[in-house]
């Protein structure tokens, strides 16, 4: 849109703005109210669909004729018409939401599809549980939540169904045009980190003296050779979970955690932790007694253990809907040690290298406080602030009915 247009959304008083007089903020407050706006229209959509669905006395063609109706493919009608019927009878909470424009229909289909495998009743209690989750909240950080509480409301379906989804495993190839093609491995997530980590590992040793491939080059080629046989594996992986030392015992069987995909079940974890063909860490959530936290300002460069602790500490980039692992992640002083930041737990920050570098731009400013959370400005003077998750969550899912 030319910045000279007016913008006539009918919401919020858009009506009638000219683009050109607002300043950065504004424009963001724009952005804000017109996805608001979008979404409260896709809310009324929804519940058309599903008024049709319910109205058509033949429902083998109702994805047909809204595929017609909306000039877009039968495949993504028929999704259309499933998330519909779910949200209007299953998850009223989540149709409530997008009613109210806090989420839009991509971002409440990751419900619908988390709940899919549930009973009517198990999905409402996630429903209801994700009440209070959901205002500024990416998709993959709202799909995660939403399967923390499908996990949390039925763990013995859970951890069924990754053991048959185990036995699902599979290699697809999928030719591309300009001579390329996509390599399609479906793998236990424990298998797929630990080849992943391998991959990565060995392609950043790679880098510099006059290499000129990119990183993502790097990590295609040596997956390429180890396939083939053309490179053995130099590294092995460290594959991390974070268990409660109660479910590493048989105690019981709370869900673990691999950082960057999310839980996993107690049996899986216990199986990893005798069966790993990878460098299993186990991070036992328990506080271990004697973990170095502070080294001042004596040195820059954090020891192995402060380090490490970081790591655990976060599990993930700290950039709020960024996933990926702490452990393949830089170690941050969030206040610069050049400016008096100490070397300390509480001065150290596990982010990603693209966010550890948008960091460093201007106008971008990162402060923690004496809670863990972090506090993260833009150049606009917005402020979002994040907060490692912990292991359990506090705030259970609510009972099925």
């Amino acid at each position: 849109m030319d910045s000279r247009e007016t913008v006539r959304v009918d919401h919020g008083g858009l009506a009638g703005v000219r683009l050109s007089s607002l300043s950065a903020r504004g424009l963001l407050r724009v952005m804000r109210d017109a996805e608001v706006a979008r979404s409260r229209a896709e809310a009324v959509q929804v519940r058309a669909v599903a008024r049709f669905a319910a109205l058509s006395e033949e429902s083998r063609g109702v994805g047909a004729e809204v595929a017609l109706t909306l000039a877009t493919t039968e495949h993504r009608a028929q999704r259309m018409v499933a998330m519909a019927q779910a949200s209007t009878t299953r998850l009223p909470e989540t149709l409530a939401a997008l009613d109210t424009g806090t989420i839009d229909s991509y971002k409440a289909s990751k419900i619908v599809d988390a709940t899919n495998p549930l009973s009517d009743e198990h999905a409402a209690a996630v429903d209801a549980a994700m009440v209070g989750r959901l205002d500024g909240r990416n998709p993959s950080s709202i799909r995660r939540a939403a399967v923390r509480q499908v996990v949390a409301v039925d763990p013995d379906g859970h951890a069924e169904r990754a053991r048959k989804r185990r036995l699902e495993r599979s290699v697809q190839l999928v030719h591309q045009d300009d001579a390329m093609s996509t390599l399609i491995a479906d793998l236990p997530t424990d298998t797929a980190t630990a080849i992943y980590g391998r991959v990565d590992r060995i392609a950043k040793t790679l880098r510099g003296g006059g290499e000129t491939r990119t990183l993502e080059q790097l990590r295609t080629d040596v997956f390429a050779e180890l396939c083939l046989g053309h490179r053995t594996a130099e590294t092995r992986t460290e594959v991390f979970v974070h268990v409660a030392a109660t479910t590493l015992a048989g105690v019981d069987d709370h869900p673990a955690e691999l950082p960057g995909h999310g839980p996993v079940p107690a049996w899986l974890a216990r199986h990893l932790a005798t069966n790993s063909g990878s460098v299993l860490r186990k991070v036992v959530t328990d506080p271990v007694v004697g973990t170095v936290r502070d080294v001042g300002r004596a040195r820059y460069r954090p020891p192995a253990a402060l380090a490490e602790w970081v790591k655990v500490r976060d599990r993930e980039c700290r950039m709020p809907g960024c996933h990926r692992p702490s452990h393949v992640s830089d170690i941050d002083h969030t206040q610069d040690w050049a400016r008096g930041g100490k070397t300390s737990a509480d001065n150290l920050t596990g982010l990603c290298r693209r966010h550890h570098r948008l960091k460093d731009l201007p106008g971008w400013h990162l402060a923690t406080d004496n809670t863990g959370a972090l506090h993260i400005t833009t150049p606009t003077g917005n402020v979002h602030t994040s907060r490692p998750a912990p292991l359990t969550d506090p705030r259970p899912a609510a009972p099925p009915f």
